[in-house]
């Protein structure tokens, strides 16, 4: 069961390859890629566990994904009770990987996060205990209560996967996600992430209240003695591994590769930012905009993708400038301003197609593949 993204990937394969049918429509439309049904059964079966305990959150539990499809890391942030912690873990004993958490405190020293080198008595000679960061899936829970000091202890192992301990460095298991958590409204005892933390963490989810009859769901799931229920892995590292590689597949066209340098770089000249989205902003935003189009069973890139992934991905890297912040303008309202000031491309490139030139829309209900070259 755990290898069913690879068996999957295996069965596809079989299937003939839709750009080859001379049934295939007459303005080259590809059907669904075989890695892309990997992508989308991976998805599928995780999301579906971690909802046995996560009542809705659906759009929560995508983002995180996309970004573990992508290598990178999620910061989720609401306020107290709305399932931080609960998404987290689940997400994490869902995917069959080492797993450790870590309460962030003030008192929290970097070698409890990276780990400690102590002299044996018996052996006579120092040995190393490793830390959690040494584990496939970290949950830093409540990471902005840790002293700024600790927090950096995570900046080498999220940006580089490595870790340095007295001067020696040692790499950290594959894969390698950190899912943190923070509360935005409590401030006590609290210390701000830098910016250079906050840049490392590909997406930040917001979970927001459950609906009404979400909220009915949750009472009657967890009116039970016995506690929440309890899940196991669906999917291991392998299975990660067989997603990870299908999401380069997805192909991005030239006009579309362009819209998402055009969003980037529009963040860094607006009026109300005092620094924008970063080259690894923008390059986030690339990849999480194939690994979204992969799960939503296309293996091409459209502008849709983009604007989707655009809040998640850039919101949280921006500093507001001093109007912004007295105007309580946030960064999701800069990236919504943004989008709605970047030209949208409508149409496909035909010398950058790999198939026969689209005349249609480049929009979710045109069906064309937006192929180009690859990213």
């Amino acid at each position: 069961m755990f290898a069913f993204g690879a068996s999957i990937l295996r069965q596809t394969q079989e299937t003939p390859d839709p750009s080859s049918d001379p049934t295939s429509d007459h303005l080259g439309q590809r059907q669904t890629g075989s890695a892309t049904l990997a992508v989308q059964a991976f998805v599928e079966a995780v999301k579906t566990n971690v909802q046995r305990v996560v009542v809705g959150k659906g759009d929560g539990i995508d983002l995180a994904l996309i970004a573990l499809l992508c290598g990178g890391h999620v910061l989720i942030e609401d306020v107290p009770g709305i399932g931080k912690t609960t998404l987290a873990r689940a997400l994490a004993d869902s995917l069959g990987c080492t797993f450790k958490r870590i309460q962030f405190t003030p008192d929290l020293m970097p070698a409890d996060v990276l780990g400690v080198n102590f002299f044996n008595q018996k052996t006579g000679d120092f040995q190393f205990r490793a830390g959690p960061v040494f584990s496939q899936v970290l949950v830093a829970d409540e990471i902005n209560r840790a002293t700024p000091r600790t927090q950096s202890a995570l900046l080498e192992a999220m940006q580089e996967r490595q870790a340095t301990i007295d001067g020696e460095t040692m790499p950290l298991p594959d894969p390698f996600l950190v899912l943190a958590t923070q509360n935005p409204v409590e401030l006590e005892g609290t210390f701000p992430l830098p910016e250079a933390q906050l840049d490392r963490f590909m997406v930040r989810v917001e979970l927001g209240y459950p609906t009404e009859a979400e909220e009915k769901e949750i009472f009657l799931r967890f009116d039970d003695p016995t506690g929440s229920p309890e899940i196991g892995p669906v999917t291991d590292a392998d299975g990660i591994a067989t997603a990870r590689q299908a999401v380069p597949e997805v192909r991005v066209d030239a006009a579309v590769r362009d819209y998402v340098a055009q969003v980037t770089r529009a963040t860094r000249d607006h009026e109300g930012v005092e620094l924008g989205a970063s080259p690894r902003a923008g390059l986030a935003l690339y990849k999480t905009s194939q690994a979204r189009a992969a799960l939503m069973g296309r293996d091409y890139v459209l502008p849709d993708d983009v604007k989707a992934m655009a809040a998640p991905v850039l919101a949280h890297r921006m500093i507001m400038g001093a109007s912004s912040r007295l105007r309580g303008v946030v960064g999701r309202d800069i990236v919504a301003e943004v989008l709605a000031a970047v030209s949208v491309p409508i149409e496909l490139d035909p010398a950058s197609n790999s198939g026969p030139p689209s005349s249609g829309p480049l929009g979710p209900d045109s069906g064309s593949t937006g192929a180009g070259t690859g990213g």
